[in-house]
């Protein structure tokens, strides 16, 4: 197993930057990279898969909340460090609570710019949106800033969060290794190499979960039109 070369890095965010500007649903920006991506790193797309395949045979996300039932609190920081509540977010109208990797991870790039550009349409409908990464405040602030994101985006430390809705997945040392090129000991603050299944929870004002979105995949998330018409019948 070999790491990213410098020249394969370059390669891949080019091909970040094509999938960005294209038109298109987000799945379709998702599928375009993952085709570059197994291209340019193939050992990785191999390893990807059969990561999934193992998440797949073991049920990975299938007892994260359900519809109907009741999503699990939580106070979680800010990237500047303010405790948000999912009870505060939800005084107003329903909540998209969103799960992403990190701000390393193409696909959740895509993901949010997608959903950035549906925000003001989920906003004139009285709903909200709040982010969940396993990052420290430094590295959830760069997301934010870097991805111009107006909703909060909040540190997971140690996935604690994660863990209790049976969404933490550790990566396993093929992971690790094609991934070598990534600090994630910095990123998260210790040296798990754990990471969320990508996820999505529409959370009504009464605190039930009324739609969701989860895929032990990565390369697939929920497509926007799909969260705005959930969070549309949350209210």
């Amino acid at each position: 197993m070999t790491a990213l070369s410098p020249a394969d890095a370059e390669r891949l965010k080019l091909a970040f930057q094509r999938c960005r500007e294209m038109d298109g649903p987000l799945n379709e920006q998702l599928r375009a990279y993952a085709e570059a991506g197994r291209d340019i790193f193939p050992a990785y797309a191999a390893a990807v898969d059969r990561l999934v395949e193992r998440l797949d045979e073991n049920g990975g996300g299938v007892n994260a909340p359900r519809p109907g039932e009741p999503m699990p609190p939580f106070i979680l920081p800010d990237e500047r460090g303010r405790l948000v509540a999912l009870s505060s977010l939800l005084a107003k109208g329903p909540v998209a609570v969103m799960f992403f990797r990190g701000h390393w991870c193409p696909y959740c790039r895509l993901n949010v710019r997608a959903v950035i550009q549906a925000a003001p349409r989920i906003e004139s409908m009285g709903a909200r949106l709040v982010a969940i990464m396993p990052e420290t405040q430094e590295y959830t602030g760069r997301f934010k800033a870097d991805c111009d994101a107006d909703f909060p985006i909040l540190t997971d430390l140690d996935n604690g969060y994660a863990l209790s809705l049976n969404l933490a997945i550790w990566l396993g040392p093929e992971i690790q290794q094609l991934l070598s090129h990534q600090d994630m000991a910095r990123f998260h603050g210790n040296a798990s190499w754990m990471l969320p299944i990508p996820a999505v929870f529409v959370v009504g004002r009464d605190g039930m979960v009324s739609s969701r979105f989860v895929d032990p995949d990565f390369r697939r998330r929920m497509d926007v039109e799909d969260l705005v018409d959930a969070l549309e019948r949350a209210r």
